[in-house]
């Protein structure tokens, strides 16, 4: 709440760009004084039915008393908030403080508010109501006021429903002739489901607008062939864009109406008709200018691939922020800048704005890069990879980021979530600027389909073009926390491609279990090494011998699938020498049938070639590659050729292949590609990338088994939230940020009911006596000196003093071993029951947001490292999952011999310090250690908490766009 000295201040960080209904921007701000004509200018583009509903009487003008009302606000008892477009206003709504009765009131005893809203007619039906809603109950929760209450006439359908439809919960009444709804501020699961709802379609359908649109302009085409602006016009209109096509360049002559067969104009304002997105290709001097025209044009969105911003140092950062706050003041979206352009290769749209020369296959995998050179790799891989005579596999859609100023991977997973086109998403990130947001819509994105995610410049700095918010976790607790959320993470853009094909070609495995089968003994071997290496559960491989046929390889394999012992089969193949050989195209038709008629499990492919000797023994048998598909680099086809079936073992592109060139045409599927509705066979050059990628199926495959039922967040009745929100303001009243005390720590801990064990200081060998006739015998004496901490090794701790005898001896002996008892900091506490000692934190990251980590005390988390991460709020499953999954979990459940512990109650344990950060957001850090687990219960030993004020807006709060 503010004081009286600062109420009247402008709260700037109320302003907020959002995403509508209809996929375009608008800025929602504080509506100032200054706003006077820009209402009444506002007001009178509202129809007279509008103002009628709004004041429940003709009301044609506000009159200066009206206009003053509304644009002086104290920005806490009264406040208004305008959804802008360009320096206009398209809707509008106010708050006004009020107490019993209904009359205006102040203060924080006051809790109510009246809210009334007033949107343009040409703007009703994009959103626009819904997303302020959104923002003025943030607002007012802020400023300590619980419920809105609105009088709404019945005939007023439209915004009856936007209050219903939020999702609060409500009270609704009729009296007078008007409808009285009452509802509460505070969120629920439902209002947040509504929220996230429509941030999904709203960001959804702005990508949509980019990557389909009816109207491409290309501006920057130059008068001379070559060029970056040119190339892309030529791509466009060679990939056969369904759409309407313009070429834009001021420096045409007088007159000329045609570019390389497309219409040509000198601005994006002369072209007659409507331009729903403008690919922008030219120097980033002049892109403003372009920007505004494109603004003036109704332009719908930006693909910037002109370079000289973020990435070329501080100017071109400055030039960044000034490229988004210009397009959004238009309502624009934008791609980029420096971006490599967007595909699209549904048949309804046939977009290629990029700077590769030809249009991918199309396919089921959705593909996201930041970095335009690895996003040329990838499609080139994609393509080498994707067809062949075991099935082609393409591309739905590709977008090269940039720079990331705008449009961001977030977007693309909203998009791919809800396209029919895409059923397997691949996306290469340099950096995520809300991983926050992140993980909550890869959840969401995995439960339906496969996300695949690498990661670049994981050991620093991100790229200088991408604007993130720094996270304090390491990248292993980022990657967790990822793989937590349903995504497959993987370290090379390799094993990117490799796990793509596998889910978009096949099923998901049901289990671990892997059957084996080929005509090499030694190839089979290792390819049960590599098995056991990832994790699973293989048989010994079945040998066909090299005298193999096509039809023994369909029997073995349909043999295998039918077999109820196996959920996955690997089958490995090396080229054979004699008349009976079987060939490739025999050998792909052999699997493919065989797997066809059981296509419940996923089939792999090991094919290995013997390089020249391939080559050289073409003439006597099939086993050779056709032309182009050598064992070593692959080029791709000339740029306007059609790529040539590949063989059932298409080897793909070698790891270290980043410079490959732009993919080939794919208008048509292979001759000899399997039927549709079957599914193509992955093949693989190596047996250990094809398990590394049937590995990781098969961990996608029991996360989505486990997202079906994700658990619950427990109810504990001894928890005290009131108790510990009370005790937290008291201590926040202090100062901004602080580290409890232990006496502090202990009681907010046990409004949660977790109770730390007393440490009593002991400064001298008679404080230590008593403390320990207070505690009880036996008893630790422990130095907590920095240095000495936690570090039993270091023999700072004496255990098991029986007696004030051994105690005294134990006190002489650590101050003559490391200094006097100011150095040591000595404490006495009651021992614990002896058990297995853990280490449990809690930290908010300004990015992650709340994390919950566990691990085994020492060196096991300090040394190597052993920790693992869930999310916040954990669940009972969380925290289940969480105790396994620390590689020395075994010394919690009997290893060699010694006695199970108590993970029950250290289970519980989490779930209690998971609720307390997460119902008190201003518990910024926790940190309970050691947690000692005995055969029976857990007793914390240690423990400190850190206090920071909330941020002014959390998860909870309305949907935005990232500021610039």
């Amino acid at each position: 709440m503010q004081t009286s000295s600062d109420r009247h201040e402008y709260p700037a960080h109320w302003e907020a760009d959002v995403v509508l209904r209809d996929g375009g921007t608008a800025r929602i701000r504080p509506i100032t004084a200054d706003d006077a004509e820009r209402l009444v200018s506002f007001y009178e583009q509202v129809s007279d039915e509008s103002k009628y509903y709004r004041f429940f009487a003709p009301y044609p003008r506000l009159s200066a008393k009206d206009v003053h009302r509304f644009t002086h606000h104290d920005f806490v008892d009264r406040v208004g908030l305008a959804a802008t477009v360009g320096d206009d206003f398209i809707g509008t709504v106010r708050y006004d403080r009020i107490g019993a009765g209904g009359r205006p009131a102040t203060g924080a005893e006051a809790d109510e508010a009246e809210v009334a809203f007033l949107v343009q007619d040409a703007h009703q039906g994009r959103g626009v109501a819904s997303a302020l809603l959104e923002h003025i109950a943030a607002v007012a929760r802020e400023r300590g006021i619980r419920r809105f209450a609105a009088e709404v006439l019945p005939a007023n359908t439209k915004m009856i429903k936007v209050f219903t439809d939020a999702g609060y919960t409500q009270k609704r009444s009729f009296e007078d002739g008007v409808v009285r709804l009452e509802f509460g501020l505070e969120p629920t699961d439902r209002s947040l489901a509504v929220q996230y709802a429509r941030e999904q379609r709203a960001e959804a359908r702005s990508v949509q607008r980019l990557l389909a649109p009816g109207a491409v302009a290309v501006i920057g085409t130059g008068r001379t062939p070559g060029g970056v602006g040119r190339s892309i016009l030529g791509n466009i209109r060679d990939g056969g864009f369904t759409g309407r096509l313009y070429a834009v360049n001021g420096a045409l002559p007088e007159g000329q109406k045609e570019l390389d067969g497309v219409p040509a104009f000198r601005s994006v304002r002369d072209i007659d008709g409507p331009v729903d997105v403008a690919v922008v290709a030219v120097p980033a001097e002049r892109v403003p200018e372009v920007v505004a025209e494109c603004g003036a044009h109704d332009v719908q969105g930006l693909v910037v691939v002109s370079a000289g911003y973020a990435e070329s140092g501080p100017e071109g950062r400055e030039r960044q922020r000034a490229l988004v706050r210009q397009a959004r003041s238009y309502g624009m979206r934008i791609i980029g800048p420096n971006s490599f352009g967007v595909i699209n290769t549904s048949p309804e749209v046939r977009l290629n704005a990029s700077l590769a020369p030809d249009m991918p296959r199309a396919g089921r995998i959705g593909l996201f890069a930041q970095s335009g050179a690895i996003g040329v790799a990838l499609l080139s891989r994609l393509h080498r990879r994707g067809g062949g005579v075991t099935g082609v596999t393409g591309l739905s859609t590709f977008v090269s980021s940039g720079n990331r100023a705008d449009v961001s991977g977030n977007d693309v997973l909203q998009y791919w979530y809800e396209d029919a086109d895409t059923d397997v998403a691949l996306m290469y990130l340099e950096s995520i600027g809300n991983p926050r947001k992140f993980t909550r819509l890869a959840r969401r994105t995995a439960a339906a389909k496969p996300l695949v995610v690498v990661q670049g410049a994981r050991h620093g700095a991100g790229p200088r073009g991408h604007a993130v918010r720094a996270t304090q976790l390491p990248h292993a607790t980022v990657s967790a926390l990822l793989r937590q959320a349903g995504v497959i993470r993987v370290d090379t853009i390799t094993d990117l491609v490799d796990a793509g094909l596998l889910l978009a070609r096949q099923p998901l495995p049901a289990g671990p279990r892997v059957a084996i089968l080929g005509n090499s003994e030694s190839l089979g071997l290792l390819t049960y090494d590599a098995c056991l290496a990832e994790g699973l559960r293989p048989h010994p491989p079945q040998d066909l011998t090299t005298a193999a046929s096509a039809a023994d390889f369909h029997a073995a394999l349909s043999r295998a699938l039918a077999d109820d012992s196996s959920d996955a089969v690997v089958v490995t193949a090396i080229p054979s020498v004699g008349e009976g050989s079987v060939g490739d195209a025999a050998l792909a038709e052999a699997l493919r049938s065989a797997a066809a008629e059981r296509p419940t499990k996923p089939v792999l492919v090991v094919h290995v070639e013997l390089g020249g000797l391939a080559e050289a023994l073409s003439a006597a048998t099939s086993t050779a590659p056709q032309p182009g598909a050598a064992s070593g680099p692959d080029p791709a086809p000339r740029t306007g050729e059609r790529a040539e079936p590949r063989p059932a073992a298409d080897e793909g592109a070698p790891a270290d292949d980043k410079d490959a060139p732009a993919p080939p045409s794919g208008d048509a599927r292979p001759d000899d590609a399997p039927p549709e509705g079957t599914h193509p066979l992955p093949a693989y050059p190596a047996a250990e990338r094809a398990v590394r990628a049937l590995a990781q199926a098969v961990a996608y495959g029991q996360w989505r088994r486990d997202a079906a039922d994700p658990g619950k967040v427990p109810e504990y009745e001894d928890i005290d939230e009131r108790g510990a929100a009370t005790l937290i303001d008291g201590l926040l009243a202090r100062g901004q940020g602080l580290s409890l005390t232990t006496d502090a720590t202990c009681e907010l801990l046990a409004a949660y009911g977790v109770h730390v064990h007393r440490a009593l200081p002991a400064p001298t060998p008679d404080a230590a006596a008593e403390a320990a006739r207070a505690l009880g015998h036996p008893v630790a004496l422990k130095a907590t000196a920095p240095h000495l901490r936690h570090r039993a090794d270091l023999g700072g701790v004496r255990l098991d003093l029986a007696d004030e005898e051994q105690l005294r001896r134990a006190y002489a002996e650590l101050t003559e071993l490391f200094g006097s008892p100011e150095e040591l900091r000595p404490v006495v506490q009651r021992m614990a029951p002896r058990g297995v000692d853990t280490v449990v934190r809690a930290v908010i990251d300004p990015a992650a947001g709340a994390v919950l980590s566990f691990g085994l005390a020492g060196a096991a988390s300090q040394l190597l490292g052993d920790m693992a991460h869930r999310l916040i709020p954990v669940t009972d499953r969380d925290a289940t999952s969480l105790v396994r999954s620390i590689r020395t979990a075994p010394l919690l459940f009997g290893w060699r011999g010694s006695a199970p512990v108590d993970t029950p109650a250290l289970e519980e344990l989490m779930l209690r310090v998971s609720r307390l950060v997460h119902d008190h957001p201003e518990v910024v850090a926790v940190t309970l250690e050691p947690v000692v687990v005995a055969p029976h219960g857990v007793s914390v030993l240690g423990a400190s908490v850190r206090l920071a004020p909330p941020p002014a807006r959390d998860d909870l709060g309305p949907r935005t766009l990232p500021a610039y």
